[in-house]
């Protein structure tokens, strides 16, 4: 699928920036869901993917922006350790990705395949989607008419639009919603009006918590395997091998690196952006180039602060009304990731697995170790780990036919 045509610098900074408003939407509703600075969050997506493409030689198509898979655990984290003390833990989250790169240049990819079946990373994905449900009921409830009128444009724009138009379901929900907002007479401009136009991100300075870092480092588990995917994903795109050369434990350590950077300067963690391949598709351009022209517009808006007070005006209601919508959509994603693999739930084991990753995920089960303490997705990943390493593997499929046939 790869395009070969020699592009001219003018096309490809006019499709770079179609790319950056494909990843827009998405990547500065993290922060805006979880109390970070959406400028911050632009700039890290932006260094970001120049340190990944940097240490992957320049080579591989992929647009890190802000993961949805941290969203609840950076609300939690932060009531538990305080902002600062959180963002150490997302600095951590890079230490998991340096890991599975040094496992993978190891022992090859089926490790993380051994490690993270589908029967583990199911629940999880669920998790990730379920446990913001009542969030998203809250802040929708303030004002129900914007946030209906949100998620129904999000719904219309993924089921029915054409072209560049049905990756941003999220950004054009946010647009639709605001606009309404403003006809109403409920978007507050104080903020817009006393923006200087050029200011820096707001950086914040981790503070080390071992606690946080606990907590954050299980729920890298899933954009981990949700990277090893999109990998795959833009090769077959661009019609090379990327998973070989430059290698996936090379894409890992970049991303690694994006992740820690982030963390440090007050970004939350980055991530591979499938809806940028899914652009990619449609435009045929699949230049490296192009990405890294993204990224660099994606630097350049988070430096125009006015930029930053527009996204802080946008009433809760509408992203409100985008969190029902998303936030079940990623759930869903979960259950599909095991019927797309064949998990077999007549098997008492994946059962078992499945079950209390899902009970103490959604229960809010705590585990307490002095003044340390896990919980939420990042604990219900490792205990779907450890059961998937040690409960024996069973053959009761084959059992029940024969019990049947006799």
């Amino acid at each position: 699928m790869e395009n070969n045509k020699q592009l001219s610098p003018t096309y490809k900074t006019i499709v770079g920036v179609q790319f950056l408003f494909v990843a827009f939407g998405a990547t500065v509703l993290v922060p805006l869901l979880v109390g970070l600075d959406p400028s911050t969050a632009l700039f890290t997506a932006g260094v970001g993917t120049l340190i990944f493409h940097l240490v992957t030689k320049g080579m591989v198509p992929i647009f890190l922006g802000s993961s949805f898979a941290f969203i609840a655990p950076i609300i939690k984290a932060t009531e538990l350790y305080g902002l600062a003390g959180t963002l150490s833990g997302l600095v951590a989250v890079g230490l998991v990705y340096f890991l599975m790169s040094a496992l993978v240049k190891w022992q090859g990819v089926r490790v993380i395949e051994r490690l993270f079946p589908p029967v583990v990373i199911g629940p999880v994905i669920m998790l990730i989607g379920l446990s913001l449900a009542g969030v998203g009921v809250d802040m929708a409830k303030e004002d129900w008419l914007l946030a209906i009128i949100a998620l129904v444009t999000a719904i219309v724009v993924s089921m029915f639009a054409k072209g560049l138009l049905q990756l941003i379901p999220i950004f054009s929900g946010i647009i639709v919603g605001y606009i309404a907002a403003m006809l109403l007479g409920r978007v507050d401009f104080s903020g817009i009006a006393t923006a200087p136009w050029i200011g820096l991100p707001q950086f914040v300075k981790p503070e080390f918590s071992w606690g946080a870092i606990l907590f954050m480092i299980p729920v890298a588990i899933a954009p981990v395997i949700e990277h090893v995917g999109d990998m795959y994903a833009v090769s077959q795109v661009a019609g090379k091998n990327f998973v070989k050369k430059p290698g996936l434990h090379r894409s890992m350590f970049g991303d690694g690196i994006a992740c820690c950077v982030s963390g440090f300067i007050g970004g939350p963690p980055v991530t591979t952006y499938s809806e940028v391949t899914g652009a990619m598709i449609l435009t045929k351009v699949t230049d490296p180039a192009v990405i890294r022209i993204a990224a660099v517009t994606g630097i350049v808006f988070s430096l125009v602060a006015k930029v930053s007070a527009f996204l802080k005006s946008i009433p809760g209601s509408v992203l409100g009304g985008i969190m029902l919508l998303l936030f079940g959509m990623i759930a869903a994603t979960g259950v599909n990731n095991m019927i797309r693999n064949k998990t077999d739930m007549s098997n008492t084991r994946n059962l078992i697995i499945v079950s209390l990753t899902l009970t103490t995920g959604i229960g809010g089960a705590v585990l307490q170790v002095g003044n340390i303490s896990m919980t939420g997705i990042g604990l219900s990943a490792l205990i779907g780990v450890i059961l998937n390493l040690i409960l024996p593997r069973t053959k009761e499929k084959n059992e029940n036919k024969e019990e049947i046939g006799s």
